[in-house]
């Protein structure tokens, strides 16, 4: 009985994960089926994510950069809509964008002593603004989740690494089980 126990859960530790990430991406797929009204399945994907490549492409051109920028700053003005919009940019642009903020990946040391350490990600250079010379800003992910935290260390608390951010971010976010490529 042990041994079938045992072939059980090897079967589910290599069906789960595949299952689930299928599952998740026909959730989504069919949602934009859904919402642009195709038939086929996969159809409304692919012509979403062709529209939104081909937007990217127009935004490209000095006359679509005035049009985004002019909508920046109407947006800007509107007090609820300022804080969705400019949230929901600064995210994207912070993994996607020109002004990527989680490519310089970091060990902090987070006790007095030094011991207690943690990965994090460098999001502002300086603080001085804040009146915190010598200060650095760090995105500390939490495990199993989209989420995290910032926090302001001294530099001296910093450690700049030379790990790929992506390799680093996912060791964080599996929770330290992810194995590095080497």
């Amino acid at each position: 009985m042990s041994r079938v126990l045992d072939y059980f859960f090897r079967g589910l530790m290599v069906l789960a994960p595949a299952a689930i990430t299928i599952w998740v991406f026909w959730l989504i797929i069919s949602k934009v089926d859904e919402w642009v009204g195709f038939g086929i399945p996969g159809a409304g994907f692919v012509v979403t994510v062709a529209l939104i490549t081909l937007f990217g492409f127009l935004t490209s051109s000095f006359l679509a950069r005035w049009t985004v920028g002019f909508m920046d700053n109407t947006f800007a003005r509107l007090p609820l809509v300022r804080l969705v919009y400019a949230s929901t940019r600064d995210l994207l642009e912070a993994f996607v964008g020109e002004k990527r903020r989680f490519d310089k990946p970091v060990l902090v040391a987070m006790s007095p002593d030094g011991e207690e350490k943690a990965f994090g990600f460098i999001t502002q250079e300086s603080m001085t603004r804040f009146g915190l010379e010598d200060h650095v800003t760090v995105y500390l992910p939490f495990s199993y989740t989209f989420t995290g935290v910032i926090r302001v260390f001294p530099s001296r608390n910093v450690r700049p690494l030379s790990n790929d951010s992506a390799e680093v971010m996912a060791f964080v976010v599996s929770g330290g089980v992810t194995e590095p490529k080497v």
